[in-house]
């Protein structure tokens, strides 16, 4: 291990790398739906035992009513980032009605008898409508059942005591600020050019309901059981039939300073797009989305990372990386995984940890057009083609294939693993490998795991997620949640309540007022109000 080691600081051209730095901070994002025991998306609205939606820290909704957020704390421990996960999903089992259960997987489930999606509602607040608003016009602009497809997000950063060592050892001379945000740009940009991989490794969205694709062109190919698929696809999440969209298609986003970055996306939220104006802003006295711009605002544009900052009350996601610099990544391209009741575990953690440390540790080219580009179309070979063992992607204009620069990649990112293996006995290497066994033998991935099941035992892709979304319900609810727990997640539903209720008291404008001063945003630094929040 301390000849891995040594490598490891040759590799990076590190002197020294510390215990105290392997203490990654880390926090997780899971949207998963909730569903009848039929199997489609629940109608009802948000349990009135999880508080407000607005304003619970742990628990809210994303698109949809039925489209449940759980947020875990910071969290340097990966056991308890993934117990407090499992808390969450307890306590919201618990307090569900009807029968209703948590979907397994990405792809959704059928919409419910009258084919809608129900859209998620934050109370009376000038800010509460406006992230009812935000997701009316997503529905109108992209389809609602599109916008029930489910995601884990991993929030990633390196602890304090990292910081200045590292600036140090680097020579950079500006402040820790803008070296922090230099460094997670740094990481940005190498994960956007390797974020294919982990589509391959850990994509678990190959097939969808028929009623998924109803009306909408696409590829897709019809099992014996209805179900409709790809052969050899990953992750239709983040493809032409998810989160790809054409409208984004030819925006270019840069990372390779912050003041770049945000000129890229103010661009993109001030810029009307046409189709969007024939949609409308405000029709027959009902507005319909928050403006007819290209993005209604920053969160609109979906990439696989994002660069974070925690906001002020009110104050704009951009706003708050000028004020503060970049604090924390933000990991977008991961699939639920139907077969762990969290969607997602300690080894997979484990090899994200590694992944990310190795994308700010080495090298990072400054991104341009042409690779941002050819980036994205090599995601797409990957979410639809990625098991197809003769693929090639491209990678500066030159073909390669995927087993090859994904086998160099991982050799790569076992220098990072020994870093944390160094202090921490284990475990990061091991997942580094248990991933290249996936590059051998693609039938061990989710995706074929999946499909092999489907047409195995001919399930259709909606009655493969509810059996096994019945079987996480029963696993999550074998042990009652501990007492300690329960109370804490109560109080905190029934503070979120009041602290809902503040925020409506205390707004001193017209939603109408409160919506063209959103609109009107323009200098950098600019704060809406969110009175009372």
């Amino acid at each position: 291990m301390a000849d891995r080691f040594d490598a490891a600081l040759k590799r990076y051209g590190l002197p020294l790398f510390q215990p105290e730095w392997t203490a990654i901070c880390r926090g997780i994002e899971k949207e998963c739906l909730r569903v009848t025991p039929e199997g489609r998306i629940s109608p009802r609205p948000h349990p009135a035992g999880l508080g407000s939606a607005l304003k619970n820290p742990y628990i809210t909704t994303d698109f949809s009513e039925a489209l449940l957020e759980f947020i875990t704390p910071k969290d340097q421990s990966i056991e308890g980032c993934l117990g407090m996960l499992e808390d969450i999903h307890r306590f919201t089992l618990a307090n569900m009605e009807g029968g209703e259960i948590f979907w397994a997987s990405s792809m959704p489930c059928p919409a419910g008898l009258e084919g809608e999606v129900p859209i998620a509602s934050y109370g009376s607040s000038n800010i509460g409508r406006l992230k009812r608003l935000y997701r009316t016009g997503l529905s109108y602009r992209y389809d609602s059942l599109m916008q029930a497809i489910a995601g884990l997000h991993y929030n990633f950063s390196m602890p304090e005591e990292f910081w200045q060592p590292y600036q140090r050892i680097t020579g950079f001379s500006g402040s820790l600020k803008d070296f922090r945000t230099e460094s997670y740009l740094h990481l940005i940009r190498n994960f956007h050019r390797h974020s294919w991989l982990l589509l391959y490794l850990f994509g678990a969205s190959p097939a969808a309901a028929t009623s998924f694709v109803e009306g909408r062109e696409h590829r897709l190919q019809r099992m014996e059981t209805g179900t409709m698929y790809l052969p050899n696809a990953t992750c239709l999440r983040m493809g032409r039939l998810g989160y790809q969209s054409d409208a984004q298609k030819s925006l270019f986003v840069c990372y390779n300073d912050l003041p770049l970055y945000v000129e890229c996306l103010q661009d993109a939220i001030k810029t009307p797009f046409p189709p969007y104006e024939e949609i409308g802003h405000k029709v027959d006295g009902d507005y319909r989305q928050i403006n007819v711009n290209l993005l209604q605002l920053e969160n609109e544009f979906y990439s696989t990372i994002r660069p974070k900052r925690i906001a002020h009350n009110g104050e704009r996601p951009l706003d708050a990386l000028v004020r503060g610099g970049v604090e924390y990544v933000e990991l977008r391209a991961l699939d639920l995984n139907p077969y762990l009741p969290l969607g997602i575990d300690a080894e997979q953690v484990r090899f994200i940890d590694t992944f990310l440390l190795h994308c700010l540790l080495g090298e990072s080219p400054l991104c341009n057009r042409a690779e941002f580009f050819e980036v994205s179309e090599n995601i797409l070979r990957v979410v639809e083609e990625g098991r197809d063992t003769s693929i090639r992607l491209n990678r500066g204009g030159k073909p390669v294939a995927l087993a090859e620069w994904a086998g160099d990649f991982l050799g790569d990112m076992k220098h990072a693993a020994a870093l944390m293996d160094h202090f921490h006995g284990g475990g990061y290497l091991e997942s580094v490998e248990r991933q290249e066994e996936k590059l051998h033998d693609p039938a061990l991935t989710p995706s074929a795991m999946m499909l092999e099941e489907m047409e195995s035992e001919r399930l259709s892709f909606c009655e493969f997620s509810m059996r096994i979304s019945r079987k996480h319900a029963q696993t999550l609810l074998t042990e009652p949640l501990d007492q300690d727990v329960r109370e804490l997640m109560e109080r905190t539903a029934a503070e979120s309540l009041v602290r809902q209720r503040e925020v409506e008291a205390a707004d001193k404008m017209s939603f109408e007022e409160f919506l063209r001063e959103w609109n009107a945003w323009e200098p950098l630094g600019h704060t809406i109000h969110e009175s009372g929040g």
